[in-house]
């Protein structure tokens, strides 16, 4: 009985018809309830971390012996020095702020709370002492007098290393921090590893502070291109395919030249009056120019030869993006999508950092070798920092995942409503508020299973980037594969995702249940995939290449230029990787359009047949696109029985509609 009924219940699901937008329930409930159970845990650590001091000690500061800045503190036991009031030493100021442990990320010098930054640089204990007189703030050790600075012994260890380098506090923190921070430049050269000659660190640096005028222009040129493709494909959608095309032809054509030109001038330029400094600034830049005219080129030649195999199907794609712009003129709010997913990112980011500070000072006061007061946090609350740390993927992942259902929400929306003229007011405020009240629960379902698949490839590529120069080439190869297999395990889970997302926008069924209907539809189309999906995808890439491109080529000509950097390499690739975040920003929601509308027309054509209660949603210009894709398939195939078996010819009642 059990097997029939199941057998029965799997065929009842197999003839289930899809009823969009017409029945809505609550999907996966018990997914939503962990989740809110796992958000009040996040709430908890926070509670936990404030009500143990934890965060006094952060804003206020502590010295090395516990005590609290600003109030009065109450007497560890065993600790001295401990106990004391430092109502009118409200700062923080360490003896030697410069010396830093790169392995635990943290000051290792002796903290004190004294009443008043030293403003000015201080060069000797005299200068220490007078300080002290006149401002009343103590720098060395609470067991020093200030009159017993330039006689005692024992001041070289217990007052500031001299130079004492003139600082002030830092806002909200309360501590002294050093206003120079060259003495920063060890910390900052262990950090970029890549560089192992220090001059070269300094110009990269340089470069980049000499030319930042320059940066900030052409990021807000990148954010201007990215507003102006996006307008560009709500309104000229048609020609928009054949734009991108000519024009990253011409683009890479004429950048690659660029370079080569300026590489050959700049190589015949004469160099027998140039200073040393200057000639090795001018051999360092005529070595970047080599290497991005190589680079400029091969990414020429591979273009190319990308374009030669697509040719063919790069005209199908004009009507799918018309149609897709015809979304974005009906939801003009879906450009500013990424503005409210990345402000909530930044929010949930600033919150979650502020808690890993609170965590950082939290616990009981326990004395280490040096006989300074560390705050350690003991017992099972210990492991309260990997709670943290899943706490962090799964919730970004669930913004991220609650733009996906918003986005899918609203185009399913528009698709499945015959006349557009009775569109809600806000199809976004609408999908949001179908988001809250049913589907939430599935968002949770859907972001835990990436989170899943996150976590062990970041512990590997931790345990890698520990072991590196340690392990054999064999455990670093099997390292990179797991790392490289759950990474393509995660991309292939978040395509999985979002269509699940649509079919529930589309039905409200379950998560697994949406998963599945999608997984079966994109199997069934599994060509229809490859010729829509993925040739838009990859028009949108071209995009996205273009402002890189576009910006990057400003950005060689302006720095060409500007004689007073040093190196090209830092700027020019700080403006590039912005450009393409920007990019990806805007048109990551113009190919999540795509994929919902693929989605959508895919099971419009599987369920309805054009005849009467059974009528088509899609657009004609969507079903022109379709046909003539299977055609220029079935000619490419010549009618081969795998083209006739994907391909199959749609319902007769398509071409009358």
């Amino acid at each position: 009985m059990g097997c029939c009924s199941s057998a029965s219940s799997a065929a009842q699901s197999s003839k289930r018809e899809w009823k969009p937008l017409e029945d809505r329930s609550c999907t996966d409930i018990p997914w939503l309830l962990l989740f809110i159970l796992f958000c009040i845990g996040m709430g908890f650590i926070c509670g936990f971390s404030v009500a143990t001091g934890a965060a006094a000690r952060l804003v206020s500061g502590y010295d090395s012996y516990g005590n609290i800045c600003g109030q009065k503190n109450a007497k560890l036991e065993a600790i001295p020095n401990s106990g004391m009031d430092h109502t009118h030493r409200k700062y923080v100021f360490f003896l030697d702020p410069c010396n830093l442990d790169l392995i635990n990320r943290k000051i290792k010098s002796v903290a004190l709370c004294v009443a008043a930054c030293p403003r000015q640089e201080l060069k000797t204990l005299s200068d220490v002492q007078k300080f002290a007189e006149i401002n009343g703030s103590a720098l060395c050790s609470y067991n020093l007098k200030p009159s017993e600075y330039t006689t005692s012994s024992k001041a070289s260890v217990l007052c500031p290393k001299l130079p004492v380098p003139a600082s002030a506090p830092i806002p909200f923190f309360h501590r002294c921090a050093p206003v120079n921070i060259s003495c920063y430049a060890k910390f900052a050269e262990a950090l970029i590893t890549f560089v192992s000659d220090n001059s070269v660190l300094h110009r990269l640096i340089s470069g980049v502070m000499t030319s930042k005028e320059i940066i900030l222009g052409l990021c807000l040129l990148s954010l201007v291109l990215s507003m102006i493709l996006m307008v560009i494909i709500r309104y000229i959608s048609r020609i928009l395919v054949w734009i991108l095309t000519i024009l990253l032809i011409l683009g890479s054509l004429g950048g690659t030249g660029v370079l080569w030109w300026l590489y050959a001038k700049q190589r015949k330029s004469p160099k027998e009056t140039v200073i040393p400094e200057q000639l090795q600034v001018a051999e360092d830049n005529l070595r970047a120019l080599l290497i991005y005219a190589i680079s400029a080129t091969v990414f020429t030649v591979i273009l190319f030869l990308i374009m030669l195999v697509m040719r063919k199907r790069v005209a199908l794609t004009i009507a799918l993006f018309h149609v897709a712009g015809k979304v974005f003129i009906h939801l003009p709010l879906l450009v500013f999508q990424p503005f409210w997913t990345f402000f909530a990112l930044v929010l949930f980011w600033v919150y979650w950092i502020m808690t890993l500070l609170f965590l950082g000072t939290t616990g009981s006061a326990v004395q280490n070798d040096q006989g300074f007061v560390e705050f350690r946090v003991s017992g099972p609350l210990q492991y309260m920092w990997w709670y943290h740390v899943v706490g962090l993927i799964w919730i970004s992942e669930f913004i991220l995942a609650c733009q996906q259902m918003t986005v899918a929400g609203a185009v399913v929306t528009y698709y499945f409503t015959r006349d557009k003229r009775n569109l809600p007011f806000t199809p976004i405020l609408a999908s949001v508020n179908r988001l809250i009240r049913y589907h939430l629960g599935t968002v949770a379902k859907g972001s835990f299973i990436i989170t899943l698949v996150k976590i062990p490839r970041m512990i590997l590529m931790y345990i890698h980037s520990q072991l590196k120069g340690k392990e054999n080439a064999c455990a670093r190869c099997v390292l990179k594969s797991c790392i490289c297999c759950l990474w393509c395990l995660e991309k292939c889970l978040n395509y999985l995702n979002q269509n699940a997302y649509t079919a529930t926008a589309i039905n409200s069924t379950n998560f697994c249940t949406s998963a599945k209907d999608a997984f079966v539809i994109l199997v069934e189309n599994a060509l229809r995939v490859a010729a829509i999906n993925t040739v838009g995808d990859f028009m949108l890439f071209l995009g996205k290449v273009l402002i890189v491109c576009s910006t990057g080529l400003a950005g060689i000509m302006l720095l060409n230029y500007q004689q007073d950097y040093t190196v090209w390499v830092l700027p020019l690739i700080i403006v590039c990787l912005f450009a393409f975040l920007v990019a990806h920003c805007f048109l990551s929601i113009y190919e999540m359009v795509v994929d919902v509308l693929f989605l959508c027309f895919a099971i419009d054509t599987k369920y309805n047949d054009g005849s009467p209660g059974r009528e088509f949603y899609m657009d004609k210009v969507l079903m022109e696109f379709v046909e003539n894709s299977r055609k220029a398939m079935k000619e490419a195939g010549k009618g081969g029985v795998a083209d006739a078996r994907e391909l199959k010819p749609m319902a007769s009642g398509a071409s009358s509609a």
